[in-house]
């Protein structure tokens, strides 16, 4: 099983070098950078270059980017200025796009392999956006391939990305280089996580783990809302990933497992691998 850690957790703190060795020193091989500042200024030559550097010393890898979801951010939580490539107005659309761009030119420094992206927010899948997408998408496809990236899809609530409409959108595009991040909690709230995964079973390259109640995007540790995991960890085991080890990117809300004010960094670590590890013996009961 491939585990990564999704940065998301520590949103509302500065990602610095200090951080990274935490997370290497609790024995995590691999992170997802959140893009969301000032959490992470990847717009930043200098930001960047310090984590370059720390990242060319160390094991800890980066296996994943989250693209920006917000031209602002706040210390605790996202503004009200969300980024849709999926805009139907160009000015904006263009906007959006350019701030993508310049989470994908990270990998020119520090080179990862996909990056999570979203097609916008809750809004309806109408054709100006559909068509609005497409535009943004052909660019950025093109973009992020020069740069040795995938670009995933990930399915959000609400009817702009559903799995069966992120399917139809890149069957009907043919951007057949796009391929889905699997969201669990987002796919727990709308059709079910079994359903769902097996919409795009065969686009998934990496995933967002977490748990919820089934009504409120929670972002919990996986066995604290409702999902049933061994079902879900069942359809896992049959991922057309190398090998059948589907990436398992832990994405928590820091309220969710105690709160970052209230533990210590590595008790909170320690809450994040034993959730690794339940997953591990959970992947191999099904295996069996």
């Amino acid at each position: 099983m491939q585990r990564v850690l999704s940065t998301y957790l520590f949103v509302g703190q500065k990602l610095t070098p200090g951080l990274l060795a935490e997370i290497e020193r609790a024995g995590i091989p691999a992170v997802e950078l959140f893009c969301a500042r000032p959490h992470f200024e990847y717009r930043s030559m200098e930001a960047v270059r310090e984590l370059k550097e720390w990242f060319a010393e160390h094991e800890l890898r980066v296996h994943s980017v989250h693209s920006p979801t917000s031209r602002d951010q706040s210390e605790r939580r996202e503004s009200t200025a969300p980024i849709s490539i999926a805009e139907p107005e160009r000015v904006r659309r263009i906007d959006a796009v350019d701030e993508v761009k310049r989470a994908l030119e990270l990998a020119e420094q520090i080179p990862f392999r996909y990056l999570v992206q979203h097609l916008g927010g809750r809004e309806p899948m109408d054709e100006r956006r559909k068509d609005a997408a497409f535009n943004s998408l052909e660019h950025l496809a093109v973009f992020a391939k020069h740069r040795g990236v995938t670009i995933a899809l990930e399915n959000t609530p609400g009817e702009l990305a559903t799995p069966a409409n992120l399917r139809h959108f890149i069957a009907d595009t043919r951007l057949h280089d796009l391929r889905v991040c699997f969201d669990t909690g987002h796919a727990h709230m709308e059709e079910g996580v079994e359903r769902s995964y097996e919409t795009v079973r065969d686009l998934v390259v990496t995933t967002h783990v977490h748990d919820n109640r089934g009504d409120k995007d929670e972002h919990l540790l996986p066995y604290e809302g409702t999902i049933d995991w061994d079902a879900t960890l069942k359809a896992f085991g049959h991922a057309p990933a190398a090998e059948n080890k589907l990436p398992m990117v832990l994405e928590l809300k820091d309220s969710a497992v105690g709160g970052v004010q209230e533990h210590n960094t590595a008790a909170l670590l320690d809450q994040v691998n034993a959730a690794f590890d339940k997953l591990k013996h959970g992947l191999a009961a099904k295996a069996d």
